[in-house]
């Protein structure tokens, strides 16, 4: 199956029903359709781009974000979606590491993208509604033709690489294909939600993420894509009572930032009848109020870029009366999804000890753009590595225990200690840096930075964070400083960020 197939059946089969909502604004299916046609047609013919050429996405939410997006895949092209809160730096990087050439950006993005392009003198800048930096590509589809440019495509074809991080903070693009994309959506619908036409999903937040995996089985349904700029509490609650959606997506910190909502409580949110949630883990209490609010509406899931979704999931029914052991579970593997716990050498776990979470699946990722770092996150046989511990239960339900890795989630967002510890270690006045997570009922975990100062050096904590904030984004940068004496370190002189964290995470079901 093709994704450009996907989009073709969407449209046919729900040409004048209204696929996307922005603001005041509308477009059909059919509308998206031609335009996405005419965006290719200017990728391809009025901008020379190759099949299979690498392209840089930096674009928020917005009226035109799916439409652009679809051409993109009509064209052939590796599309890469740049997280517009990561830094100058971080975008250069992604941009380097893929090769691309061109980049589009939104119409809010217009400073960060001339500030690339003066890095990177070859970098052409495009942009979505906006000329101020490069041509308008909406301005240069206007005089393209909107038939389907019916390029050849096939299943192995990479049309996505999605940047995340490594155990030491490098970026690396996870490469998905036609085939892993296309298994992404069947899952999607298989496990995780069944939309009807005409129904809605709300989103919030960015599409690059899990949020856009969404888009694409609702397309297919003929389901409508109400898109939000972002995540604001009372704003998506105004959201609800004016489109009356019938799905959300949410990561558990929006959950808690909506019950901190005035009158949450007499809102009007009738017409929700499923919410799905993940990215991060779910704090029990927090759970057991959104059950009481919405009754038996949620289905979780577990993923992650190389596998998005889902690896595990929670049904509805299974929140109904489920023990606290269960709803602090992830569920039982989904459809077309094996997954298994490994110890350290790559055998399996005793029967529920805990273990290396490694999974095989359609919808896992061909590989990173660097074959060493592909090596590594295998095993023989195809093998995922997750980095995650979990344990099974007696009836299959998965449960996350704690991370072979250092990472840190915080509000469904991943931070690696390293990237941050490198940009606080280049202020002159620190010594040594180490980052750990540290538990906060929002947002899961708050990234928390322990210091060294040198000797005769002065720096206090709004100092060290508006430096961290220049080198990495703003998710990223410490939430909190401690200025501690010493830090432990391993025999080669590492940091023993567990040593760090342990004795905030005492006492606590689980150490994530």
């Amino acid at each position: 199956m093709l994704v450009t197939e996907i989009i073709r059946r969407g449209a046919l089969y729900h040409g004048d029903r209204v696929a996307i909502r922005f603001g005041d604004e509308n477009r059909t299916f059919r509308e998206v359709d031609r335009l996405s046609n005419r965006i290719a047609n200017t990728l391809s013919q009025g901008l020379g781009l190759a099949r299979g050429s690498p392209i840089a996405l930096l674009i928020d939410n917005g009226l035109d974000s799916v439409p652009c997006d679809f051409g993109g895949a009509k064209a052939g092209l590796v599309r890469t979606p740049l997280n517009s809160r990561l830094s100058l730096d971080e975008h250069r990087t992604m941009i380097e590491k893929i090769g691309a050439r061109t980049m589009i950006h939104g119409a809010g993005q217009a400073e960060r993208a001339a500030a690339l392009q003066a890095l990177l003198p070859d970098l052409r800048v495009i942009g979505l509604g906006d000329a101020s930096v490069g041509p308008d590509i909406l301005a240069l589809a206007q005089d393209a033709s909107d038939a389907d440019p019916r390029l050849p495509h096939e299943p192995d074809d990479v049309i996505l690489a999605l940047f995340t991080s490594g155990t030491s903070g490098t970026l690396k693009a996870a490469r998905h294909t036609n085939a892993s994309y296309c298994a992404i959506v069947r899952n999607v619908l298989a496990n995780l939600v069944d939309p009807k036409a005409g129904e809605t999903m709300l989103h919030a937040a960015s599409m690059i993420h899990a949020s856009g995996c969404f888009v694409l089985p609702y397309w297919l349904r003929g389901g409508t894509a109400a898109i939000l700029p972002g995540f604001s509490p009372a704003s998506y609650v105004e959201a609800i009572e004016r489109w009356r959606p019938n799905a959300l997506n949410l990561v558990p910190t929006m959950l808690q930032m909506l019950f901190q909502t005035p009158g949450i409580d007499a809102a009007d949110l009738s017409s929700v009848e499923t919410i799905v949630y993940g990215a991060s883990p779910m704090p029990r209490p927090l759970l057991e109020r959104a059950l009481g609010l919405w009754g038996p509406v949620f289905v979780q899931y577990y993923g992650q870029t190389e596998a998005p979704l889902a690896i595990c999931n929670l049904q509805m029914a299974e929140h109904v009366g489920a023990s606290a052991e269960r709803l602090l579970s992830c569920g039982r593997p989904s459809l077309e999804c094996e997954v298994r716990l490994v110890d350290e050498e790559g055998r399996d776990a005793p029967p529920g000890e805990a273990g290396e979470i490694v999974l095989r699946a359609p919808f896992v990722m061909q590989g990173y753009t660097d074959p060493a770092l592909t090596a590594e996150a295998f095993l023989p046989g195809g093998w995922l590595r997750t980095r995650d511990v979990g344990r099974f239960d007696d009836q299959g339900y998965l449960t996350l225990v704690d991370r072979t890795s250092d990472m840190i989630v915080t509000g469904g967002y991943n931070v690696y200690p390293r990237e941050v510890e490198d940009a606080l270690a280049a202020h002159p006045a620190v010594a040594q840096a180490a980052v750990v997570g540290l538990p906060d009922a929002v947002w899961g975990e708050v990234v928390t930075a322990f210091i060294v100062l040198r000797e005769g050096e002065a720096a206090d904590e709004a100092a060290l964070v508006a430096h961290a904030r220049l080198h990495v984004a703003a998710y990223k940068a410490p939430k909190g400083v401690r200025f501690v004496d010493t830090i432990p370190l391993s025999p080669v002189g590492k940091p023993l960020r567990r040593a760090l964290r342990e004795p905030f995470w005492q006492g606590r079901e689980r150490r994530i």
